[in-house]
């Protein structure tokens, strides 16, 4: 008898932590199907980095700078997530400052196996957010792409992010200043378009055009892995913005609903475009339309209905190929790949477009309390001036300050034999 209780006595203390575990997860807000979500929404939006972005800049260039491109999206994300890790995530999600976060989480102090944000693990949230941080430098590559020094772009990448996406993302969606007077924004219009699309047009101003532009034509060399790209970018769209949400209700469904519906009809508009002005619909301007789509959609998606899903994304596709027109034609700007046309001008228009389809006489979630059309169009418009005008202050005086320690532009040779071979040492094809 008394080696039966000691024996059940042994074992309660064994079993102590897992029933103190089991009993702390039940009556914490942890959601395991919450957690699934936002894990499998991670890896979505890291794929639209790495292969989908890369593989759609990549076609873009001319076959001597693809390697570079694949090169500077692949280096992002590695020196991104650990950037992330040491303070971007503290600045960004600690503290209650209002244009900047403190330290307390530098190098994920105190994100354990147990801490929670809402109903996911706190690991869950800092991944998420990190795929956020990867992919925003990696898309205003596209503005200086196939002449800019790969050790420039990777010391400015750094000191952008710290200066400008890590604070603007604080706020937004930390806690500050943007997000306390209630800016929409679900998924990134300003946090990720707006700073990424002003930044590549600053650059490409900064480095100016590439030589033979706009007389010579830079003609996409393979098409085949751009619309492999686009593909990839609208699959793992779903993640960016069905994620946002942090929880596997109808918010995320919703989201990815009207993030599908603006992509489709942003093709479709861009596409139709083309088609009239032409005679001919290309399979550049049916992907760069879907791109505005989906770019457009990011702020609204978790406040808007099918309806200004749809309308939204015909307003990318034909107001995006107008800039698009505007910034090469006519001020003749070489943004190599359209980064602010499509990034920046559909990261602005679906920002203020937000306030206007979040009302429910559009099929929206409504107006938060005591908020009406002109109020929040107004926050969403200081938004909008706030982030631009943010943005092209610090990326012209970065840019200004590396040109004195770093050449920022290769050499006319270099441009000439394509970055692949001269900085790499490589090339991406061998026939």
């Amino acid at each position: 008898m008394n080696i039966n209780r000691l024996i059940t006595s042994a074992l309660g203390l064994l079993l102590l932590p897992i029933v103190a575990r089991a009993d702390e997860l039940t009556n914490s807000n942890f959601s395991a199907g919450d957690t699934a979500w936002v894990l499998t929404a991670s890896a979505l939006v890291l794929m639209m980095t790495l292969p989908g972005l890369a593989l759609f800049y990549g076609g873009l260039v001319r076959a001597r700078n693809v390697l570079s491109i694949l090169m500077q999206c692949f280096t992002i994300a590695c020196v991104m997530s650990l950037l992330w890790f040491a303070v971007g995530y503290s600045l960004a999600f600690s503290g209650d400052g209002a244009f900047i976060g403190n330290l307390d989480k530098a190098f994920l102090h105190g994100v354990g196996f147990d801490s929670l944000v809402g109903s996911i693990p706190e690991s869950v949230f800092v991944v998420f957010q990190m795929t956020f941080i990867m992919i925003t430098p990696a898309l205003f590559i596209g503005g200086f792409a196939e002449r800019m020094n790969f050790s420039a772009m990777l010391v400015y990448s750094i000191l952008w992010s710290l200066l400008v996406y890590i604070p603007v993302c604080h706020w937004v969606w930390g806690g500050g200043w943007l997000g306390q007077m209630g800016l929409l924004d679900f998924a990134g219009g300003t946090v990720v378009h707006i700073t990424a699309g002003v930044s590549a047009i600053v650059a490409a101003v900064v480095l100016g055009q590439r030589r033979g532009f706009p007389q010579k034509a830079m003609l996409p060399h393979n098409l085949a892995l751009t619309v492999t790209g686009a593909g990839l970018l609208w699959f793992g769209w779903f993640g960016f913005n069905g994620g946002s949400s942090l929880a596997a209700n109808g918010s995320a469904g919703m989201a990815i609903l009207v993030t599908h519906l603006s992509a489709a009809a942003g093709s479709v508009a861009w596409m139709s475009i083309e088609w009239l002005r032409y005679g001919k619909p290309s399979v550049l301007g049916i992907v760069t339309g879907m791109v505005a789509g989906l770019g457009t959609i990011t702020p609204a998606s978790g406040y808007v209905g099918p309806l200004g899903g749809v309308i939204i994304g015909l307003c990318a596709g034909v107001i995006c190929y107008y800039a698009t027109q505007l910034i090469k034609s006519r001020l003749k700007i070489d943004d190599s790949l359209d980064v602010f046309p499509v990034h920046g001008v559909g990261g602005i228009l679906g920002t203020l477009l937000a306030a206007v389809f979040t009302a429910k006489q559009w099929g929206g979630i409504g107006y938060a309390e005591g908020m009406n059309f002109s109020s929040q169009f107004i926050v969403q418009g200081i938004g909008v001036v706030a982030t631009l005008v943010y943005t092209a202050l610090v990326s012209y005086l970065l840019l200004k300050v590396i040109g004195f320690v770093i050449d920022l532009r290769v050499d006319a040779e270099t441009e000439q034999q394509g970055l692949d071979l001269v900085q790499h040492g490589e090339t991406g094809y061998n026939l």
